[in-house]
């Protein structure tokens, strides 16, 4: 088992563990969760042997086989199968020591080492490594490619798909879906479930841990909890306490309060000078409980877009690729405000490439692109990230757009998408991929599109970032096209999926599910004729755009109660300081006496707002349900 004893770990001056016990047993699957920094990579590093500890002891089994993923993608002239091959170390030295007993003429070292190769499986090695290949989106005669012939993408897959050929006791996996399509995710997915060695995984793709894992291990302010279920249900239970510690918080800093008004009040007093003593030795005996503190602050929100053009565009016969070379032909395509359209299909079938032509980065081959005049598209490319200027900083990038904006409503606006204080005014280079996603994406926000073109938007953003970018695209008023490997972000805003497959783009009737149970049954999914199912998928568009309205007043209006508690319950704890105050006191009984009516007042006023932010939920819940 992988044991931790006090374990401390520091990465500079940072502490990222701080005194951590726990123990992960053989066969158990953990899935590793935490905001981004909070030090998940560096924990792996330590279990790998990458990394010591600071303080305290970490034991692994020095029999295990450990396999992780190599993060440099080199570019060399192996094949790809042999790459993958060069996982199973035992199979490749018995490899060997058969070509060296071979030329030896040394029948006894042949027999006893094809013996151990029919134990481990090596007859099957190379079929092995080719389902491997297949599986995260290799097409056939891939595998005979060099490994400098691929991109540095492909080639990380290569690396993932070496791990995952060592026959290891311990499989480490950081960020394994960033650098895989929806199908390779859904395969990969169905691979670690059948994985009969111990896994720990980081990954801020929800529902893929979830099917994926046993134990939830959360690190969170130096601190780590193991948890036995799936990350939806410890959130759930997590949420659950930090609920009650934030009423149990508040309810000591109340009685703190009272108890150090009595103190203040009649500690100089003779008659009851014990009594006060006997409070203070109650406030010293209180065991401080923190306040829950928010993890995060990220805030997407879409401004309404100038102008609504109905349609917005649309594509007619369309042939879409490269210089001659046509990807996906006959494309028709009308995109209206209000449309959420998914683009399902393997790797390679040309969902980025029609992304393209739709955002006018790449013109169309045949047919016609029409715009209506108005549209403003907000295009997120899988390497957007990329295009940001390394040396400047996220407000010269928004000033940029708008010289007239000022640096103070730039470092405003940055701020509701975490570039609060020197953030904001840091060089792009220094940041994480997560924050340089951020940044791409609030530019994007910034401009005030209609039409949203997001291709993997997700890659490096942290589970609470990705939750925030789905309901700011739920209550956006124009459209969305979206590609992305996270079924989480397309369940939450998709209403319809488009299927690209055999240079053609058709309607998909089925959902995601049924999607996944295809890719994994080795077939893709049936489109639906075009036409065909018409007038289904419009009900079905125009009934959840009608839901979408019934529940945006309801959610605008549990925004302003959540304001309005929030400002109450500042002057609420603003007054309470004051009653607190022993000068307060000897300014006379008039003032006390207004706070105090004051603190009644704020008291009703609250719970009218509690009440009212209630049934405003239960509305919703109601309205979502219907």
């Amino acid at each position: 088992m992988l044991r931790f004893d006090n374990v401390h770990l520091r990465r500079g001056s940072r502490l990222l563990l701080n005194g951590v016990n726990f123990l992960v047993h053989p066969g158990w699957r953990v899935g590793l969760t935490g905001r981004n920094g909070s030090g998940k990579s560096s924990l792996l590093a330590l279990i790998a042997g990458e990394l010591a500890a600071d303080a305290g002891d970490f034991a692994r089994p020095r029999d295990w086989v450990l396999a992780h993923v190599r993060q440099q993608a080199e570019a060399h002239a192996h094949s790809a199968l042999d790459h993958v091959l060069d996982g199973d170390v035992e199979f490749r030295r018995l490899e060997r020591g058969l070509v060296e007993a071979e030329a030896a003429h040394d029948a006894a070292r042949q027999a006893g080492l094809h013996d151990r190769l029919h134990a481990i499986g090596g007859y099957a090695a190379r079929a092995r490594a080719g389902e491997l290949l297949h599986g995260l989106g290799f097409a056939p005669g891939d595998e005979a490619r060099a490994v400098a012939e691929f991109s540095g993408g492909w080639r990380m897959r290569l690396n993932l798909a070496q791990a995952l050929m060592c026959r290891s006791d311990l499989l480490l996996l950081d960020e394994p879906t960033n650098h895989l399509d929806l199908d390779a995710v859904l395969w990969l997915e169905d691979w670690l479930r059948g994985y009969e060695g111990t896994l720990v995984v980081v990954s801020h793709d929800r529902e893929f841990l979830d099917r994926v894992v046993t134990h939830v291990l959360h690190i969170a302010d130096a601190d780590a909890e193991l948890f036995a279920g799936s990350v939806s249900a410890f959130e759930r239970r997590r949420a659950e306490r930090l609920a009650q510690r934030q009423v149990a918080h508040e309810r000591q800093q109340r009685e703190r309060a009272r108890l150090q008004r009595f103190v203040d009040r009649f500690k100089a007093k003779a008659t009851k000078a014990k009594q006060a003593q006997s409070r203070v030795k109650a406030l010293e005996r209180m065991t401080e409980i923190a306040a829950v503190r928010v993890e995060s602050g990220i805030e997407f929100e879409f401004a309404a877009p100038c102008a609504l053009p109905d349609p917005l565009l649309g594509l007619d016969d369309v042939a879409v690729g490269y210089g001659e070379r046509r990807v996906v032909e006959r494309v028709r395509l009308s995109l209206r405000p209000g449309d959420r359209v998914g683009l399902l299909g393997a790797n390679g079938a040309g969902k980025s490439t029609l992304i393209k032509t739709i955002a006018g980065t790449l013109p169309v081959l045949a047919g016609e692109r029409r715009v209506n005049k108005g549209l403003a598209i907000g295009y997120f490319a899988q390497h957007q990230v990329e295009q940001l200027d390394a040396e400047a900083t996220p407000v010269q990038h928004l000033l940029r757009l708008d010289r007239a904006l000022g640096e103070q409503a730039a470092r405003d606006f940055l701020g509701t998408f975490g570039f609060s204080g020197e953030r904001a005014l840091a060089d792009v280079a220094g940041f994480s991929g997560g924050e340089k996603a951020r940044l791409a994406l609030a530019l994007i926000v910034f401009e005030r599109p209609n039409l949203l073109l997001l291709d993997e938007p997700t890659n490096h953003l942290d589970i609470d970032t990705r939750e925030a970018l789905a309901e700011a695209l739920q209550d956006f008023a124009g459209a969305v096209v979206l590609v992305a490997h996270d079924r989480g972000l397309l369940r939450a805003v998709c209403d319809d999926y488009l299927l690209v497959q055999g240079g053609r783009v058709q309607p998909f009737d089925g959902d995601l599910d049924d999607y996944a149970r295809l890719v994994l049954a080795g077939t893709r999914a049936p489109a639906t004729p075009a036409g065909a199912g018409g007038d289904y998928r419009r009900d079905a568009r125009r009934d959840r755009a009608e839901q979408r309205a019934r529940v945006a007043p309801l959610k605008k209006e549990i925004a302003r109660i959540e304001r309005e508690l929030a400002a109450l319950e500042g002057e609420r704890a603003g007054l309470e300081r004051e009653l607190a105050d022993p000068a307060l006191y000897a300014a006379g009984g008039s003032e006390v006496a207004e706070r105090v009516r004051r603190q009644g007042r704020l008291a009703r006023e609250i719970e009218a707002l509690e009440h009212a932010w209630l049934e405003a939920n239960a509305a919703l819940e109601t309205a979502g349900a219907d």
